[in-house]
Formats: structure tokens, C-alpha cells, sequence
């Protein structure tokens, strides 16, 4: 039987020259020249990603003294880092208010390092003048620079009304505020239910991360809280939220609350196009899933996806410079994971646990640690 490519061999002046050519290469010893890579599909090393502009855009400045801030930026210059400081939890409202003192005065220093997402009081919920208070703080915000509105958690797990029952986030008292930050042209931080696994025992999670949150914080495991309403309760108000308000732009925080299926994800990708979900506090979960089907669902939605950590720093536990070693820590094994196809060790699924990088390609690189960021949030 010819072999397909036999007719290329005899007889053409074209197939003789490449004939040749490959004669010549193997005699002298010179590589034959290569394709160049296909538009797009170039790779990064780990300093190409370290060096490029970046932007975490999910992460919290909490409680920060008098000390360390130089420390702090020189972190975020050497990674080439820019953060989105989320201000959050409404049902803490001083606490709050102090968070968006703080994000004012490190943006107003240093705008080329940090951007900010304002909140609004949910200890008034259920006062005749909350709908009015809300909308005028979160109006304040955006005067005074805040790209974004984060909701919590608290919306769904802790909020009720004076009946007890639990406030969700697809409550039509939130319809004003939805629609005055669309009117505004600004995102929806949207931290919505938590992680399947808290749903379930310590001893069933599928990352020691989760694992050791929820024993940190029983307040927020679902598995020991039956009257809160369960995982898919608080997955389906948030998406009856986006149902509801199609033209509002929504960020779902690590990874929408469904970090444990790509595929699921997906669906809520596609079936709600003004939606996109950050990464934050949930690469492990990428990690515990095929490889080969992660890479092809990031690669698939890559205008879809931001980069964040849900790093902390300032808070009054552990020092200061310890935190910054576990940034570091962070950043660069997420460099390494996202731009090599290395074995790394992850032990935030569990001790010597392994993974291979995805090895994503230059342009989708781009686009989730800077991008896609900038235009989710306009004006970052």
C-alpha cells in the first residue's frame, strides 16, 4: 500500500527542494526550521507571569495598624500586583465602616495599588429607612472611587427577618439596590452559600483548606446548622438574583459556589451571560478535579474568569510579615500551577497530595490575572 505522503516524493521540482532540504538538515546538523506557534496558544514562564501587570481581585485589608505598609506594597510592586480590597459583612457594620476607612485611605495613597469594593449596613435590616440608607452609603462609595458592592455569605446564612426566617438574596427588598448599582454602571460582588463541602462533616470534605475553616468557624458549617437553608437553596436565589436582573453585572465569588464541578459551572456560565466568577480560596478545588477537564473548561470560558485569593492582611492574628510570606507562598505556586505543567505539592488538599500544572497558554494567562478584571470592573 503507498503511503500517503509517497506522492509528494517523485517526480515535482517543489517535493524534490523539500527533499533536499530535509537531506541537507540531517547531514549538517541543522534543525529544520519550525512552524511558529499557532496566534495565541504561546506559553509563559513562571517570571514572564510573575513580571507581568496583575490584578488579585479578590482579597481584604483588615484592621491594619500604624506599621507595615511600606512592607505590604513593596509585595505587591515585586509581584506586579494590583488588589481589589473588598469591603464586606454588613451585619458588622462598625467593623465595616472600618474596613472602608482603611480601603480609602491605601487607595488614596496608593491608586496604582489598590482598587476597592464598597458594602452597605444590614444591622438596620428591616428599619423603614434601611432601603434609603443603604443606597445613600453605596452611593458614597462610588463618589468616593469604589469599583463594586460585595454581599456575603450573611445574606442567606445569618440575615432574618423578625420572624426568624432567613433573609435570601433574591428577596425583592434587595431589588432597589441591585438596580441602582446597575444604574451606576458598577458590579455585584456576589459571595453567595459557601462550598459543598459545608454541607458535609469534616471527615467527608474534599480539602484539608475547608476542613480546617469550618473547624475554625462552626458558625458557618452548614452540616452542623440544619435550620439554614441548604447548598442548593442558596445556589438557586442566587440564580433567580441573576434571572432577575440580566442587565446588572455580577461577580460570583470563588467560583460561584460551584467549585466542585467545572461542568456545573459551566451551565451557569452560559445560561447567564452578564455572570463571571473570581477564583478566590478555590484553585484547590481545580485541583481535585480531572485535569485534562479543567484546563479545557478554563481555557473555554477564559473571558470569564478572575484571578483572586481572598488573601487577608492586617489582621490582629499572626505578624504581619507572616502573612506576606504566605501571599508570596501563594502567588507562586499559583504561577507555577496555572503557567508550568510541573508536579507541584498542594497541601491545602491534603498533605503530599500532587498535582500537575495546567500549563495554560500566554493569551488566557492574560486574561484571568488582568484582562478580564478590568473589564468586569471598569475603572479598576
Amino acid at each position: 500500500m503507498r503511503s500517503k505522503h509517497s506522492a509528494l516524493l517523485p517526480g515535482t521540482g517543489i517535493s524534490s527542494l523539500i527533499v533536499l532540504a530535509a537531506m541537507f538538515s540531517v547531514i549538517t546538523g541543522c534543525a529544520s526550521p519550525q512552524a511558529p506557534p499557532q496566534k495565541g496558544l504561546e506559553s509563559m514562564t513562571v517570571e514572564e507571569l510573575a513580571g507581568m501587570p496583575k490584578i488579585d481581585a479578590h482579597a481584604h485589608i483588615m484592621e491594619f495598624g500604624d506599621s507595615g505598609e511600606a512592607d505590604f506594597i513593596a509585595l505587591l510592586k515585586k509581584h506586579n500586583m494590583k488588589w481589589l480590597d473588598i469591603c464586606t459583612i454588613g451585619t458588622e457594620w462598625q467593623k465595616l465602616r472600618d474596613q472602608v476607612s482603611l480601603a480609602l485611605r491605601f487607595h488614596g495613597r496608593y491608586p496604582d495599588r489598590l482598587a476597592w469594593a464598597t458594602s452597605f449596613n444590614l444591622e438596620n435590616w428591616g428599619d423603614p429607612e434601611w432601603e434609603s440608607s443603604a443606597l445613600r452609603e453605596i452611593g458614597d462609595g462610588f463618589d468616593r472611587g469604589a469599583v463594586a458592592v460585595k454581599v456575603w455569605k450573611e445574606i442567606g446564612m445569618v440575615l432574618r427577618d423578625p420572624d426568624s426566617g432567613f433573609v435570601m438574596i433574591d428577596d425583592p427588598r434587595f431589588g432597589p439596590v441591585l438596580d441602582f448599582i446597575e444604574s451606576r454602571g458598577k458590579t455585584l460582588v456576589a459571595h453567595i452559600g459557601e462550598p459543598r463541602n459545608c454541607w458535609l462533616p469534616l471527615d467527608s470534605m474534599t480539602t484539608e483548606g475547608d476542613r480546617s475553616y469550618y473547624r475554625d468557624f462552626p458558625q458557618y458549617h452548614g452540616y452542623l446548622l440544619p435550620e439554614i437553608p441548604g447548598y442548593w437553596e442558596q445556589v438557586d436565589s442566587r440564580d433567580r438574583m441573576l434571572a432577575g436582573h440580566p442587565g446588572l453585572r455580577v461577580v460570583g465569588c470563588h467560583l460561584g459556589s460551584l467549585e466542585f464541578d467545572v461542568d456545573l459551572l459551566a451551565g451557569r456560565l452560559d445560561k447567564y451571560p452578564n455572570f463571571a466568577v473570581d477564583l478566590a480560596g478555590r484553585v484547590c478545588h481545580f485541583q481535585v478535579q480531572d485535569r485534562e477537564k479543567v484546563r479545557s473548561f478554563i481555557i473555554g470560558y477564559q473571558d470569564r474568569l478572575l484571578y483572586g485569593t481572598d488573601n487577608l492582611i492586617g489582621e490582629t492574628t499572626g505578624s504581619l510579615q507572616g502573612q506576606l510570606d504566605r501571599m508570596d507562598r501563594v502567588y507562586r505556586l499559583d504561577y507555577s500551577y496555572f503557567a508550568t505543567d510541573d508536579e507541584l505539592e498542594v497541601p491545602e488538599v491534603r498533605e503530599g497530595f500532587q498535582v500537575r500544572g495546567l500549563a495554560l497558554p500566554a493569551a488566557v494567562l492574560r486574561k484571568i490575572y488582568y484582562e478580564n478584571a478590568l473589564r468586569w470592573y471598569p475603572g479598576i
